[in-house]
């Protein structure tokens, strides 16, 4: 299995003639098109996996999978992709509040009684070792191409293939003419800014925030090997280790980012961020803000969708994303590919009408796992980021539900890594959340200022459902 380094191999050649057909094309050679790649070529399925640009990518997010993440990596035959990139274990959170702090270990694991595992790591160098193992699938050809369009048959009813332009050779004169491939199933995984979702989901996609992230230098985190957040003002900041040296920040900024060129986000950084970081970690941070490039990502949300249209789906980013926040889009991704294997193998994709029966089942499905993902992530944004009076005691009072330690620890990690997958859970421990935030205002007020509590816990219990509530329904949507 490749390292880090760009194999030559990882394209096939010579590039597939114009008009040649396959099982399944797959767009995009992303965490979950690689490993849908894999997956079906293993099965014997004829993929040809096409992607824009098969150089190391560099991202600021994709950089820690859960433990649900990794058990999936294992179910897929993909385990070793997790090899030889310099990855860092991770063993649980801390979540740090001001001068407290509370430590939140992953669950054991029953089958080998120790603590599940997670990884973290340079997402460029995973996305590389995915895109080897697909290469090296017997029945996968991978091709550097953009792709143009979807082709539709004659009567504009049904995806037939795609139209793409592969790839100027560096040696050739002329530019690469466009070329037309054809499936009965088309795959869109071209992620968070896909191309197609406008043609195929009508939901808009919500973004509310950006993370600014850049890397620390042999960083002395307060826990090491595992995630960090800081429950700061305005937003939260994540940390997390990804290589021997490496330490990857991400701080969220709520609404508009400051201007990067005027420096107005230099200067954020330093006089709202800083302050607020670990002692151990504000020298290392003022030295990577001098020295690092600030980069930017979107915060998005957008509810799953099913596609009406034949011999085409979506998946991964393209059809759902959630606030990054709880690290679980490769974990959904992964195990979404897990599902499909099953729901998708034999002669299913070769008859659109059954795949698109197949994916109805999958929809609803994979909310196991992803509509607690989803939930989790938007509703812990919203306690971990909301100025507003009674989110700042429901934020206050869920750092101290998890002070409590035991299962007011366990419940909240098992949905959190992608082991617990009972949305009912999610629900109790939510909830418990915000009766023991009234629970702490009551123990604060006098007796005089019982009737004024009772009145702000009905509103506090009140934002919990608007928190909650909204974000369920729109798992419950197709």
């Amino acid at each position: 299995m490749p390292g880090n380094v760009l194999t030559p191999s990882l394209a096939t050649h010579p590039v597939p003639t114009e008009g040649s057909s396959f099982d399944i094309i797959v767009v995009g050679a992303g965490v979950l098109g690689s490993a849908f790649a894999s997956t079906f070529g293993k099965q014997g399925k004829r993929v040809l996996l096409l992607e824009r640009d098969l150089a190391e990518p560099d991202r600021i997010v994709g950089e820690l999978l859960q433990p649900g993440g990794v058990k999936a990596l294992k179910e897929l035959g993909l385990a070793d992709c997790l090899e030889g990139i310099d990855a860092i274990p991770t063993y649980g959170y801390g979540v740090i509040n001001g001068a407290d702090h509370v430590h939140i270990p992953y669950l054991d694991d029953p089958e080998t009684g120790k603590k599940y595992q997670g990884k973290s790591f340079h997402h460029g160098r995973f996305i590389q070792n995915l895109r080897a193992a697909a290469s090296q699938t017997p029945n996968v050809t991978v091709v550097e191409a953009t792709v143009n369009d979807v082709v539709h048959d004659s009567d504009g009813v049904r995806v037939v293939g795609v139209t793409c332009t592969p790839k100027k050779d560096t040696t050739a004169s002329s530019s690469p003419a466009s070329v037309s491939y054809f499936a009965p199933l088309t795959v869109i995984a071209d992620g968070c800014f896909s191309k197609f979702r406008k043609q195929f989901i009508q939901k808009p996609v919500e973004t509310t925030s950006h993370f600014v992230g850049f890397v620390l230098k042999d960083v002395q985190l307060p826990f090491p090997n595992h995630g960090h957040v800081i429950l700061a003002t305005p937003s939260p900041i994540l940390m997390y280790q990804i290589s021997t040296r490496d330490t990857r920040i991400l701080v969220d900024v709520p609404g508009k980012l400051p201007s990067a060129s005027s420096g107005a986000l230099r200067s954020y950084l330093e006089k709202v961020v800083c302050p607020q970081l670990p002692a151990t970690v504000q020298e290392s941070f003022m030295t990577a803000l001098e020295t690092e490039r600030l980069r930017s990502m979107p915060n998005s949300f957008l509810p799953p969708s099913t596609s009406s249209e034949l011999g085409v789906i979506l998946l991964g980013d393209a059809m759902n994303m959630r606030h990054p926040l709880t690290g679980g889009g490769m974990t959904v991704a992964l195990n979404d590919v897990v599902y499909l294997k099953d729901m998708l193998k034999g002669e299913v994709t070769n008859d659109q009408e059954e795949t698109m029966v197949q994916m109805e089942l999958f929809f609803w499905k994979r909310k196991e796992l992803s509509g607690v993902i989803n939930v989790l992530a938007q509703a812990l944004y919203a306690l971990f980021s909301g100025g507003d009076e009674n989110l700042i005691v429901l934020r206050e009072g869920c750092f101290s539900y998890f002070k409590m330690g035991g299962e007011c620890i366990r419940g909240p990690v098992g949905l959190l890594s992608g082991i617990t997958r009972r949305r009912m859970v999610l629900v109790y421990h939510f909830y418990y959340v915000a009766l023991h935030s009234i629970w702490l205002m009551f123990h604060k007020v006098t007796w005089a200022q019982v009737p004024a509590t009772i009145l702000k816990a009905f509103s506090v219990m009140m934002t919990a459902c608007y928190v909650l509530l909204p974000v369920m329904w729109s798992e419950l949507k197709a």
